[in-house]
C-alpha cells in the first residue's frame, strides 16, 4: 500500500518531513559563539561550543538598527587569528559584511587568518548568494543569514544555489522588516514553518536565532518555550545569545551551562508533535505581551 504524502494546505506543495530527531539531538546541536576574547574562546571550546569566531558585519547595520540594543561589534580580522589559535575542537567562524566591492578582499583575509566557516548576512537575492559562493570558491563552509523580507519571499530560489551548507534565520532583522513586536512573534509564526520547510526540502542544515541559559528567569519569555521550537522546526543550530553571560550565578560554570542546554534540547526532541505545537501556542501568547525591544543574537 502506497504511503500518503502530506500536502501543505496553504501552499499545496508536499510537506517535507522534519528530520528524525534522536535521543542525542542536543549533543549534535550546533552552537555558535561570537567573541573576540581569546580567554572566552578557550572556555567555550572546552565546553563544546561548535563554532567560535568574530563578527565583522558593520555596513548598514547601525542605520537599520538605530536605537536598539544591537550587536554592532568592533571585531577585527586580527582578532580572528587570536581566537582561532585557542581552538582545539571548534571551527573558526566569521560573519562578514553583506556583499560589497570589498567582499573578495575580506574573504581572502579571513581565510588567511584561519576562518573555516563564513556567514553572509543581509542579502536579498539568489544572485548575491551565488556571487558569494563563487568568491569563497570552496575554501570554507558557507552559512547564509536569511533576515530580509525579500530573501524570505525568494527562499526557494536562494536555497537552491549550489555550494551552500547551512541557512540561519535571523529573527531580529526579520522582526524589524515585518514591523512586529519582537523576535518571539516571528519565531512562533507560520512564516517560520514555511521557511524551515524550504530549507529542509533543499537538504540544508537549519539554524534559528539564539539560545539563552536554561536557568535564566530574566527574559520576557521562558527560555524553555524557545528551546522547544528547534525540534518543532527541524532546526539543528543557533547562536549563543549575549544574555547567556548576563547575571550569571556566583557558582556558574560554562561547561555545566552548555551541558544543561544540550540536555534540555534532547528532552524536547523526544516530545510529541502535539506537545511541541502546544509550546508554539504558548510562545505566541507570551510574545503578544512583549512590548519592548530585545535582541536575541
Amino acid at each position: 500500500m502506497a504511503s500518503r504524502i502530506a500536502i501543505d494546505r496553504h501552499s499545496g506543495h508536499p510537506v517535507t518531513p522534519r528530520p528524525a530527531l534522536t535521543p542525542g539531538f542536543g549533543d549534535t546541536f550546533r552552537l555558535t559563539l561570537l567573541t573576540n576574547d581569546p580567554a572566552l574562546a578557550l572556555k567555550a571550546d572546552h565546553a563544546g561550543v561548535d563554532r567560535i569566531g568574530i563578527d565583522l558585519e558593520r555596513l548598514g547595520k547601525a542605520q537599520r538598527q538605530a536605537g536598539l540594543d544591537t550587536r554592532l561589534s568592533g571585531h577585527t580580522i586580527d582578532d580572528l587569528a587570536a581566537v582561532a589559535g585557542k581552538l582545539a575542537r571548534a571551527e573558526a567562524f566569521v560573519r562578514v559584511n553583506p556583499l560589497n566591492t570589498d567582499t573578495e578582499w575580506e574573504v581572502d583575509a579571513v581565510l588567511e587568518a584561519g576562518a573555516q566557516v563564513l556567514m553572509l548576512p543581509f542579502f536579498q537575492t539568489a544572485t548575491e548568494v551565488r556571487k558569494f559562493v563563487s568568491i569563497v570558491g570552496g575554501r570554507a563552509r558557507i552559512v547564509i543569514l536569511l533576515e530580509t523580507t525579500a530573501a524570505a519571499i525568494r527562499v526557494r530560489e536562494i536555497v537552491s544555489v549550489p555550494g551552500l551548507d547551512e541557512v540561519m534565520i535571523g529573527l531580529n532583522d526579520l522582526r524589524l522588516q515585518f514591523g512586529v513586536r519582537s523576535h518571539f512573534e516571528v519565531l512562533s509564526s507560520p512564516l517560520l514553518d514555511a521557511l524551515a520547510q524550504e530549507v529542509r526540502r533543499a537538504k540544508l542544515a537549519l539554524s534559528v536565532g539564539g539560545v539563552a541559559r536554561t536557568d535564566d528567569t530574566s527574559l520576557p519569555v521562558p527560555p524553555d518555550l524557545v528551546f522547544a521550537q528547534f525540534p518543532r522546526l527541524g532546526a539543528t543550530g543557533a547562536w549563543i545569545a549575549r544574555s547567556f553571560f548576563r547575571d550569571t550565578p556566583p557558582d556558574w560554570d560554562f561547561d555545566d551551562a552548555i551541558a544543561s542546554l544540550r540536555q534540555r534540547l534532547t528532552e524536547w526532541a523526544s516530545a510529541s508533535p502535539k506537545t511541541l505545537e502546544k509550546t508554539r501556542d504558548q510562545l505566541a501568547g507570551s510574545a503578544s505581551r512583549v512590548t519592548f525591544q530585545i535582541r536575541p543574537d
